[in-house]
C-alpha cells in the first residue's frame, strides 16, 4: 500500500496532529511538497500533502483561507501541514475553519520536525511499497511460469485469475472462448467475442479496456502481423502494480506459447503437405506410416477433399452482372466482396476451419498450395461445417442493390471453394479431382461453395450459364435471330418446337398453331441459313443446347 496521512500521522518520529479532517486520513499520498506561494495550484499534479509555514498568506483573513483551500482541494491537494512556531505559534482559525469546512485534512507540524523529514518518510513509504510490488510481481511471474510448463495454459489461467481476484480468458485466432478460469468467467468472456474481434483488426501487440459488469482489459497475443491470440483479465477495479506484473507476464508466457504453436503448426503443414502428396500419388500405405498418430485418426475414417482459390470481387460482381435477368435491373442484387483476414481470405478461411476442428477434437490436414489452399477434413465433421456456416454468411451477405455507388466496395476478393464427396484413402486422387471439378463450377457461378455431389444430382441445365457456351450460343443462332428481326417468320421459335417434339410435325405445328406444311418449309429455312442438316444428331444436338443456353440467361 502507498503511505497515507493516516501512516503519517501514526509515524512516531514525526509527531504530527490532525486538526481538521479527520475523516479523510486514509487518502493516498504521492507526493509531499513545499510551498510558501500565495497560489501554488499551477505546480500541483494531485496526491500531493503541501507543506507550508504562511510566510506569505494572510492566514488570520477567513476569506483569504476559505478561496485558498478550496483552490488546493480543486487541484486534488489530500492534505495540508502547517509548521507551528515559525510564522504562527499555532494554526490561525481561518484556516482551521476553512479546512474544516472544505473537508481537507489539516496536519499540525512541531517546530522540531522539520519539512525534510516528512519528504523522506513519503519518499521511503513509497519506495517500499513499490519495492513490495516488484517483489511480488516476480514472485507471481514464478508462479504463472510454473503452472504453465505443469498445466500449460490452463494452469496460467487459473494462477492469473488468482493473482488480480478476478478472472482470466483465453481467446483462438477466430474470437472463440479457448479456456477460462474460474469456471464461471466462461460465458463472461463468450460475450466479448464481438470487442475481441475489433481487437484483431489492430497490429499486435494491441489492447483496449471494455467496461460493463466488471472491467476487462483485453490484450493481443503474438508477433506476427495479426494476432494469433487474445486475453482478457477481468476485475472489479483497476490493476495495482504488482496485478500488472502479474498480467504482463502472463501476456510474455501466452505469447511465447503461441509462438511456438505456431512453429509446431508449420511443422504439422509440412508433414501434411507429404502425406497429402503421398495419397494423390497413390502410395496410401506410405501416407499412413507417415501421418503417424498426428493425422492417421484423420485416414480411418471417411473424409471430404476441399480445394480454395481467391477470386476477385470484382469477377464476381461482373458475373451477375452479365447473369442479371433483363428488365429487372431496378431490383436485381449482385455479389460484393466479403473480404476476411484483411485481404487473406485463404488465411481465414484456414483459421475458420482449423478453430472449429480444434474446438471438437478433430484432426484436420490443412496444407497451403500456391495460391491455393487444400484441406482435408472428416466427413460430417465440424470442420467441412464450419466451411459451409461460413460460406453460408458469406453468401447472404453478397447481396446489396446494383445501384450502390462505385467504390463502396473494395476489391480484395473473397473465395472459391469446391468439396468432394466423401472418400477413404485409396480415392484420394478422385476426391481431389471431384473437388476441382467442383471449385471451377463456384468460379463459373460466382458460388462460394460448391459440393461435388450437388454437380451428379443436379441439372445439366445450370452447367450452359458459363460464358464460353453462351459466346457459342450466341453465334449458333445469330443469323436465325437476325432472320426473325426482319418480320419473314419465326424461325427460332419454330425450330424449338421440332426439337421439343423430337420432329413431329403435326404436334410441333399444333404448338405453334400452323399448318405443318408451313413448318416443313421453315425447318427448310433454317437448314438453308445455317448450312446444316437437321437430319443429323449432333446438329440438332448442338442447336438444343444453344437454345437452352439462350433461355438461362433470358434471351
Amino acid at each position: 500500500m502507498p503511505p497515507t496521512l493516516a501512516s503519517l500521522v501514526h509515524h512516531s518520529a514525526l509527531k504530527l496532529t490532525v486538526r481538521a479532517g479527520e475523516d479523510r486520513l486514509d487518502v493516498p499520498v504521492r507526493w509531499a511538497h513545499v510551498s510558501e506561494l500565495a497560489d501554488p495550484v499551477p505546480y500541483m499534479e494531485g496526491g500531493e500533502l503541501l507543506l507550508i509555514t504562511a510566510l506569505k498568506l494572510d492566514a488570520d483573513d477567513p476569506e483569504v483561507m476559505r478561496r485558498y483551500v478550496k483552490r488546493l482541494a480543486g487541484a486534488g491537494v489530500v492534505g495540508i501541514g502547517f509548521a507551528v512556531g515559525v510564522n504562527y505559534d499555532e494554526i490561525p482559525k481561518a484556516l482551521v475553519d476553512a479546512a474544516a469546512e472544505e473537508g481537507l485534512p489539516l496536519l499540525e507540524v512541531p517546530r522540531r520536525t522539520p519539512f525534510l523529514a516528512i519528504s523522506k518518510a513519503v519518499s521511503a513509504a513509497i519506495a517500499a511499497d513499490q519495492y513490495r510490488a516488484v517483489t511480488a510481481g516476480f514472485a507471481a511471474q514464478r508462479e504463472l511460469t510454473k503452472q504453465a510448463l505443469n498445466d500449460g495454459p490452463e494452469g496460467l489461467l487459473t494462477a492469473l485469475a488468482g493473482q488480480v481476484d478476478g478472472w482470466a480468458a483465453l481467446y483462438d485466432a477466430s474470437g472463440s472462448v479457448v479456456a477460462a478460469a474460474p469456471d464461471w468467467a466462461g460465458r463472461r468472456a463468450a460475450r466479448l467475442t464481438p470487442d475481441v474481434e475489433r481487437l484483431r483488426e489492430r497490429p499486435a501487440p494491441a489492447s483496449s479496456v471494455v467496461g460493463g459488469e466488471d472491467r476487462v482489459e483485453l490484450h493481443s497475443l503474438g508477433t506476427g502481423r495479426r494476432p494469433r491470440a487474445a486475453l482478457a483479465v477481468g476485475t472489479a477495479g483497476a490493476l495495482g502494480t504488482a496485478e500488472r506484473y502479474a498480467v504482463h507476464s502472463a501476456i510474455a508466457l501466452l505469447t511465447l506459447t503461441t509462438e511456438r504453436s505456431r512453429s509446431l503448426h508449420a511443422a504439422e503443414q509440412r508433414i501434411g503437405a507429404a502425406v497429402l502428396g503421398m495419397l494423390l500419388a497413390g502410395e496410401s500405405d506410405h501416407a499412413r506410416a507417415v501421418a503417424g498418430d498426428l493425422y492417421g485418426e484423420l485416414l480411418d475414417a471417411p473424409f471430404r477433399l476441399m480445394i480454395a482459390e481467391p477470386v476477385s470481387a470484382s469477377a464476381v460482381r461482373a458475373h451477375a452482372d452479365v447473369h442479371a435477368r433483363p428488365g429487372a435491373a431496378a431490383h436485381s442484387k449482385t455479389a460484393v466482396a466479403v473480404p476476411d483476414a484483411k485481404g487473406d481470405p485463404l488465411g481465414g478461411l484456414a483459421e475458420v476451419v482449423e478453430s472449429a476442428a480444434a474446438r471438437s477434437g478433430e484432426s484436420v490436414l490443412v496444407v497451403p498450395d500456391g495460391e491455393r489452399l487444400v484441406v482435408l477434413a472428416v466427413d460430417g465433421g465440424a470442420a467441412v461445417a464450419a466451411c459451409g456456416d461460413y460460406a453460408a454468411g458469406l453468401e447472404s451477405a453478397r447481396a446489396v442493390p446494383r445501384e450502390q455507388p462505385a467504390g463502396a466496395v473494395g476489391d480484395e476478393g473473397e473465395l472459391a471453394v469446391g468439396l468432394s464427396a466423401p472418400a477413404g484413402p485409396i480415392a484420394a486422387r478422385a476426391a481431389y479431382k471431384q473437388a476441382e471439378q467442383a471449385l471451377s463450377v463456384a468460379r463459373r457461378r460466382g458460388r462460394f461453395l460448391v459440393e461435388h455431389e450437388e454437380l451428379a444430382a443436379g441439372s445439366v441445365l445450370p452447367l450452359l450459364a458459363d460464358d464460353a457456351v453462351r459466346a457459342f450460343a450466341d453465334g449458333l443462332l445469330r443469323a436465325l435471330h437476325e432472320h426473325d428481326a426482319t418480320g419473314r417468320g419465326d424461325l427460332v421459335a419454330s425450330l424449338r418446337a421440332w426439337l421439343s417434339r423430337h420432329g413431329q410435325w403435326d404436334a410441333a405445328a399444333a404448338d405453334l398453331g400452323v399448318h405443318r406444311h408451313t413448318l416443313r418449309y421453315r425447318m427448310r429455312r433454317v437448314e438453308e441459313i445455317l448450312g446444316r442438316s437437321l437430319d443429323d444428331p449432333d446438329v440438332r444436338m448442338e442447336l438444343w443446347l444453344a437454345l437452352k443456353a439462350t433461355a438461362a440467361t433470358g434471351e
